[in-house]
């Protein structure tokens, strides 16, 4: 069984899917690794790690030789996989939605395709959920972002010339990202209120001392999704949520939002009129721009200012803390292999409930239900 670990061609990530502690854990198991050269550079780990860890270092063509399981934290171009034997398994994190033809360039060239961010949220498979993980430091990165370009100091402080206010944060989204924002925040000693149209959220966001911003008594809601995520919303809740965060949202000084729906754009949550009610020198933070975002004109990439607030869009926010994420990520790789790990066999065999959930390609096909539905 050999495993290869691609180098990310994808700009701006620097993320690698196996670490040196993970290339040890996959041969204590039998496997084979083989590590393209400079794969781990932009994550802080030097291809003599890898050596010293037990994996070879070689080229492209060198490491997919034979290749059983390529690993990638992004799915790789199709092209770039050619000479990768028939039925090899690709697994990353491979946004099925976003890149359907990528997804059918991969059935087309005889790889099966095992997409991390298609995992069950189910209590088994919590180990091996990216998405958690990933959204967990993106969460706290995000209050840091926020803080080197808002223009103030966080916490409050009582020095002889004053008192200097602590900042006033609003978490729109209770989701991983969200609690760790909130957490993050108040660490920095800002005032934290937080919301989510899943009134579960409720205790959680007081859990972490923060001020829960709900709407109240409105019938319809329909927040509680699948899987751990938030769902659609009934009109009348949409409504009496906009006003109520209208009114809350002029009052703060640092906004970060992160809500997403599978498969569908991100719901808009911050129109540029709210934006305009904001004081000068405010902050919004959209975690969901590659989806679409949150916010009205925010910019995938880019810190734009309007009406005097700044909106920070950057992209791949794990990948801007690449050894941490690559770390927790590498792990969620070895978690899901290992947990299918056949002593006989030598290789993982995949079960039908989580199998079945992660496979995007088999045979020449595209063969999951999220895709064919």
């Amino acid at each position: 069984m050999k495993i290869a670990v691609v180098k990310e061609s994808a700009p701006g990530e620097k993320r690698v899917a196996a670490t040196p502690e993970t290339v040890k854990k996959f041969s204590a198991l039998g496997a084979e690794i083989a590590v393209e050269r400079g794969a781990g550079t932009a994550s802080s780990v030097a291809d003599g790690d890898y050596e010293a860890a037990g994996a070879t270092v070689a080229d492209r063509a060198g490491i997919l030789k034979d290749a059983d399981i390529i690993l990638a934290a992004q799915g790789p171009d199709p092209a770039s996989l050619a000479g990768a034997k028939q039925g090899a398994w690709l697994v990353a994190i491979l946004n099925p939605f976003g890149e359907r033809a990528r997804i059918d360039a991969y059935a087309a060239a005889g790889i099966e395709a095992l997409a991390m961010d298609f995992m069950p949220r189910i209590t088994r498979a919590q180990s091996m959920d990216v998405l958690s993980s990933q959204s967990n430091l993106a969460g706290y990165k995000a209050v840091l972002d926020a803080a080197a370009e808002y223009g103030r100091a966080f916490p409050m402080m009582m020095t002889a010339a004053g008192t200097v206010s602590a900042a006033r944060v609003f978490v729109m989204g209770v989701g991983v990202a969200g609690l760790q924002a909130i957490a993050t925040a108040r660490r920095l000693g800002a005032q934290v209120s937080a919301t989510d149209v899943r009134s579960a959220t409720r205790e959680q966001i007081q859990s972490l001392g923060a001020k829960p911003v709900f709407v109240e008594a409105v019938a319809g809601i329909e927040g509680e999704g699948s899987g751990g995520y938030a769902g659609e919303m009934s009109d009348e809740y949409r409504k009496a949520q906009a006003e109520l965060v209208s009114s809350h949202i002029a009052k703060q000084d640092v906004v970060i939002t992160t809500a997403l729906i599978p498969g569908k754009p991100a719901p808009r949550l911050i129109a540029d009129a709210q934006i305009a009610t904001m004081r000068p020198g405010s902050v919004i933070v959209d975690l969901a721009v590659e989806q679409g975002g949150n916010v009205e004109g925010a910019v995938a990439g880019e810190v734009i200012e309007k009406h005097g607030v700044k909106i920070v869009g950057h992209r791949n926010v794990p990948s801007r803390l690449a050894a941490d994420a690559s770390a927790l990520y590498a792990r969620n790789l070895f978690n899901f292999l290992s947990a299918f790990w056949d002593k006989e066999q030598g290789k993982p065999v995949l079960d039908e409930e989580i199998g079945d959930a992660v496979r995007l390609t088999q045979g020449g096909k595209v063969v999951n239900a999220r895709l064919n539905g």
